[in-house]
């Protein structure tokens, strides 16, 4: 069932089944701002969140990783063959009880983000598809929003990656669901689906599609990946990279959302890498994949996080939770593998644990051109800064640098963990004028700064 359930997860996957060749769309990346400073910054413990499914996820692993989880959620599994009927919720059409997946997560702290996929329902298929979508939307959010007796679900994205729908369609299915989740719950928030904010492709609509629709969404969603190569490698690169698509939508979606709808949210719901103990088969589709090393996947991950945190974005989910080790794209993208951690569980778990009660302040500068350093900010002004540093690079190579320190008083330190246990503390040398001088590498570091 899992498998058969990622399947459902991303059109770009079906396709690499397929052997077809995608183009994305996102365009050139830009360097991270280091002067404007952004109007939205969570904490960390409600920026942090991760990709799941229902039937194969073991909430109780997951709890040092997060307490935020976004679900595929597949309407056609409530409605069956008849988009007309009335789902039985609790239960779905097809058997799935969600008492029993969402309630246990409910149980252990998870606040969900269900992701409404109707792209299993070709457009014939619905009977009255404004009529349906109203319907289930106002059914979903009485089961399952925070005014109900579950509680179980506090937001809900209408769509995953239709961008095999027409916009017009889009816009139909949007704002009928949309309509039902307000009357069913209005408490519960709405966000679109992979939204561009330059043309369109398979797998995102552009935001023009959801023109005049703005009182019905509270968030708006991008998707995005680090590839440096398409078909047929599908190679990711680092996070900084500045010869790849990787923030470049996301900027362009909060700027976007600066300029025209301040109060609106803006969430990252799919980033990650692949890292496989395997090689990829001989033959076939995959025969080309290049993936990245363990290691790699836990520093690319957390420095997206750390870097994703300046920007004024307001949340991020990892793809994915768990992998069978498949050396394919997506196919081993998990931060555990066959539900053991991988080092980017422990690396994830640090920087939550580190970072939770934590927001980002600054861009520390004057560090060193190829160093990243990060301010980050308790709500208890009382606790000291933490500052997280690196080297935002592709490559082994370690940085001599001073933190302009002076003044301030460095009291603890901390590399970033790849296995179970304490974490490694990170030598400094205290300078005469109060700098310190530390070695950086690609794997980030913390310091507890006392102010």
């Amino acid at each position: 069932m899992l498998n058969t359930a990622r399947s459902t997860l991303s059109p770009l996957a079906i396709l690499i089944t397929l052997g077809a060749v995608v183009s994305l769309h996102t365009p050139i990346f830009a360097q991270a701002p280091t002067k404007v400073q952004p109007t939205h910054n969570p904490l960390f413990r409600d920026f942090m969140g991760l990709n799941v499914h229902s039937m194969g996820f073991k909430p109780a692993i997951y709890t040092p990783v997060c307490r935020l989880l976004r679900d595929y959620h597949p309407i056609d599994w409530d409605l069956g063959d008849n988009t007309s009927s009335t789902p039985p919720f609790p239960m779905a059409r097809n058997g799935v009880d969600w008492d029993r997946e969402y309630g246990v997560w409910h149980t252990d702290g998870y606040g969900v983000d269900a992701c409404l996929q109707f792209e299993p329902i070709p457009i014939t298929r619905w009977k009255s598809l404004p009529d349906n979508c109203l319907a289930y939307g106002e059914e979903f959010a009485k089961a399952f929003g925070p005014s109900g007796e579950r509680k179980y679900v506090s937001s809900v994205e209408i769509g995953n990656e239709p961008g095999k729908f027409t916009p017009t369609d889009y816009h139909t299915i949007f704002e009928n669901m949309a309509r039902g989740v307000r009357k069913g719950d209005p408490k519960i928030k709405i966000a679109t689906c992979n939204m561009s904010i330059d043309g369109s492709d398979n797998y995102s609509q552009n935001i023009s599609a959801l023109k005049g629709l703005d009182s019905f969404y509270d968030i708006i969603n991008v998707h995005s990946y680090a590839f440096s190569a398409l078909w047929p490698t599908w190679k990711h690169s680092y996070p900084e990279d500045p010869n790849i698509k990787f923030l470049d939508p996301i900027k362009k979606a909060i700027n976007w959302r600066d300029r025209n709808s301040p109060d609106k949210e803006v969430w990252l719901t799919e980033f990650g890498w692949d890292s496989s103990t395997k090689q990829p088969p001989a033959t076939g589709d995959a025969a080309k994949w290049i993936g990245n090393t363990d290691t790699q996947q836990a520093q690319y991950i957390v420095r997206s996080f750390l870097v994703l945190s300046s920007l004024g974005l307001d949340r991020a989910y990892i793809f994915y939770y768990d992998d069978n080790d498949d050396p394919t794209l997506f196919g081993s993208s998990g931060l555990t593998r066959h539900f053991i951690p991988k080092p980017s569980f422990y690396a994830v778990s640090h920087l939550y644990h580190t970072l939770g009660s934590y927001r980002f302040a600054r861009i520390i500068p004057n560090v060193s051109t190829d160093v990243d350093a990060y301010e980050y900010r308790s709500t208890d002004r009382k606790q000291p800064y933490i500052w997280a540093v690196w080297s935002p690079t592709g490559s082994d190579r370690q940085t001599i640098v001073t933190l302009p320190s002076k003044g301030l008083r460095i009291t603890h330190s901390e590399l970033m963990p790849l296995k179970e246990g304490q974490a490694q503390a990170v030598p400094w040398q205290t300078l005469p004028d109060g700098r310190a001088k530390v070695t950086v590498s690609e794997t980030p570091e913390y310091f507890w700064i006392n102010h």
